[in-house]
Order: structure tokens, then sequence, then C-alpha cells
């Protein structure tokens, strides 16, 4: 079933319903999270970043397994964090700062794997792509940045290169929003709104802006249809703009060039949107402290959830696992399973040097059928990894893990070898290169 989780910017706890039935499930307490600051985890639990003052100089960000009503992981990061993401697998969890860093960790032991200065202020919003290989960015700062995350743990290219960021979009002039992607016809874009009451369309292949829409009123929220032909805005007027994108050109309407509908019915400022692409619903929430479905085919509200207290500034939408004859047990065993993989809390310092954590980190894409890269893998790492298993005993899974980083250091050392085999025809092509510029610098009568 679609779980609707939505959260409030004061203690008003973590609301969860059932999409299809209305019936509120268990409802999480103690949060109090910032906009784009409440994200599942792999599917496996909810982690949220906890802010209750705008201006305060220390945050937390907490755990929620499924069925316990309760945090019962706290983190304390160096600064307080106003955006988090995590990837589709969950391995990694995301956040940006009051000062412009982005902070990147790994779930399973909590390390803090990177940490890097991304915009001059602060960062509203964070979304993987949809391999998370890319990380967007938006800030106060009206800038727009792509990171590669294969650029950002690769320390060779990461010296080579001028800047970090793939992508540094900088035509909006106030504050970022939200941010929203989109996969129309095997063309990756994004779509920012910001405070300047403009949503802009990017082009990732050819990175640059392809669309400039201006709203009557400021966006605070996007979601992109599943077709992709249309976007809707929620707005602080109250309205919920539909704007064309798929489209090379749009009639213009009352609303505005681009903008050819809205959905009217909140009696206050829209904060934030989801979109349920099995149910083809757009869920809605408001400072009204309302959560609306709405059904974009005939645009009406199918059902309402009521928010415990204070406006709504988070909706995310979560599919579990549960078929229609499965017994409540069931659910509760599957929800106690999840309980246990909940991971320990987030590192608030590196307790390494970048550079050592750049050899021990490993970067994969999800559904690939490719291995791990090892050069991100030292082979001493690996050598004291296998010193440390084998004084363990000789159990068969200690046995299989070092068969397997023997396997890894094999690898690594065999991409050594290549390395230096590429530097040396490389280095022989150039000396002939050379050699011949000379020889026929000669034959033409000319000093070498």
């Amino acid at each position: 079933m679609d779980l609707v989780i939505a959260s409030s910017s004061v203690d008003g706890g973590i609301g969860c319903w059932d999409l299809l039935t209305g019936v509120e499930q268990l409802r999480y307490k103690t949060c109090a999270s910032p906009s784009h600051g409440l994200v599942t985890v792999g599917g496996r639990f909810l982690a949220s970043s906890q802010l209750r003052d705008p201006s305060a100089t220390s945050g937390h960000v907490l755990y929620w397994s499924w069925s316990k009503p309760r945090p019962e992981v706290k983190s304390f990061p160096a600064e307080p964090i106003k955006s988090l993401a995590a990837n589709s697998e969950g391995t990694y969890i995301v956040g940006g700062g009051p000062s412009g860093d982005i902070y990147l960790w790994e779930v399973a032991t909590g390390r803090l794997l990177k940490k890097w200065h991304a915009h001059y202020r602060a960062v509203t919003c964070l979304v993987f792509s949809e391999d998370n290989s890319l990380l967007i960015s938006g800030s106060e700062d009206g800038c727009v940045r792509v990171w590669s995350l294969f650029l950002i743990f690769d320390d060779f290219r990461r010296q080579q290169a001028s800047h970090l960021y793939e992508y540094s979009f900088t035509e909006h002039t106030l504050r970022i929003t939200d941010i929203a992607m989109g996969y129309g016809g095997g063309n990756a874009i994004i779509v920012s709104a910001s405070e300047d009451r403009t949503c802009k369309v990017w082009s990732l292949s050819r990175g640059r802006l392809v669309r400039n829409i201006v709203f009557p009123s400021i966006i605070d929220a996007i979601a992109i249809d599943p077709g992709e032909h249309v976007f809707y805005a929620g707005s602080r007027d109250g309205k919920i703009y539909i704007a064309a994108l798929g489209a090379e050109s749009s009639p213009s309407s009352s609303f505005g060039s681009h903008i050819i509908g809205s959905l009217s019915d909140h009696g206050k400022a829209v904060t934030c949107m989801a979109y349920s692409t099995e149910e083809n619903f757009l869920l809605s929430g408001s400072e009204d402290g309302m959560v609306r479905v709405w059904n974009v085919r005939n645009q009406n509200i199918t059902r309402m959830f009521r928010h415990a207290k204070g406006p709504v500034n988070n909706i995310i939408i979560v599919r579990r696992p549960i078929s229609s004859g499965q017994a409540e047990s069931n659910a509760k065993a599957s929800s106690r399973k999840h309980e246990l993989s909940l991971p320990p809390p987030l590192e608030k310092y590196a307790n390494s040097t970048d550079e050592d954590m750049d050899d021990k980190t490993i970067i994969t894409l999800p559904n690939s059928n490719l291995p791990p890269v090892p050069s991100y893998l030292s082979s001493q790492l690996i050598s004291d990894h296998i010193k440390e298993l084998q004084q363990r005993g000789s159990s068969a899974a200690a046995e299989l893990e070092v068969e397997r980083l023997k396997l890894d250091c094999k690898r690594s050392m065999q991409m050594v070898h290549q390395w230096k085999k590429i530097y040396g025809n490389l280095q022989e092509f150039c000396v002939n290169e050379l050699l011949e510029g000379e020889q026929m610098e000669v034959s033409e009568g000319n000093p070498p």
C-alpha cells in the first residue's frame, strides 16, 4: 500500500495515512522539520532534520522505525541541517547546512564520507538523480548546482578540475524553494522554483536554460506529471498552477505564458507536493494544516488529511510491500524486521583526512552489472582487513570475506598495472611525436 507521510515545522509530529482508504496509521512524535527535511531511507525507516529555530546554531537528525512512535536514533551534525536527501538504495544520506556546505554520510556506518562547500549561502533543497550518480542542490543564493558523485569521490579528477560541480545555473535572482527532476523523451531536465516568482526548466544534456515561466505568486513546491507534459506549481496565493513542460510552445492564458490552468482549493499557501504514480494522484500540503489528494484527471479532491498541529511543510509517499491478503500480524512482523536495521548516529566530524576517506570509499550505481571501481579501495586497506578477519577465526563467513577481499586486492593491482601500461604507451607516443616533428623540421632546413 501507499502511505502518505507529512510533517510540520512546529512540533506536531509526523502524520501517516493509507492513501487509498484514508485510515491514519501510527503517528510519529517529536518532530519539527524544516522544508525538504523529511526523507525515507531506502523504504526502511524515516529520517528528519530538526530545526525548531531557523536562527539556531545547532540542530539534530532523528530516525524513526516504522512501528514505533518515538525516534530511536539521534544525531548531532557539525551544524544544523536544513535539507535532507537519500539515494534510492538507502546507502547514502546527504544534508545541507546554513553555511552552504553539503555533508554526505554512509547510512550503514554513519561515517561522514565527504563534506564540501557547495554554495555561498544556506542549502535549501537536495535531490538525487534517478540513477543516483548526480546530486542537485538549491540554495538561498539563488543558484542551482549539479554535482557528479564520481567527481566528488575521485581525488585525481577533483585536483585537476577548476570546480567540483558539473553545472552551475545562476539565472534565478532569489532563494531556491524547490527542485524536481524529469526524464521526458530520454532527456534529463531539472525544474527549479524560486522566490523570484519564476520556475525555470534546465536541460542536463545541454547544460542550459530551455524555458522560463513567470507566475502570479511565489512558487514553493513543484511536482512533475509522470507523462512529463506538464508540471504542477504550488504557490503562496493558495493555487496550484499547471504549466506546460513537454511542448515547444503553448498558448498564453490569463495567468501568463506556458501556464495552462490551475487547481484552487487551498485557503492558504501551498507549501509542499508529491505525486503518486501508482494511483495518478497529486498530493498537496498547505499552511492550513491540510493534505489534499487530487484526482488530476477530473481535477477534483478525492480525500483530505488533517495534520495534528501547525502547517504542513513536507509530504512523501512511501510504498510498503504489503499485499491485500496479508494479515495485520504479518505487517507488524515486517515492521519489526525493519526495526533491526536502524543504523548508528551520523558522524559529526570525519575521523580521517579526505585522502584517507577517498581510499576507503566505494561508489557504485544501483541496478548496474559493473563491479565496484577498485581504484577507490586501497590495497593496504584490503590487506589490513584480511589480517583482521583472519585473527577473528576461521568461520565460513570470515573465509568467504577473506576470499572476496583477496579478489578485490587482485583487481586493484591489475588496474594499477593497466594504468602503468597506459602511461607507458602514452609516454612512448609523445616521444615519437616529438622525434618525428624534429626530423621534419631538419628535412625542411629548419633547425630543431
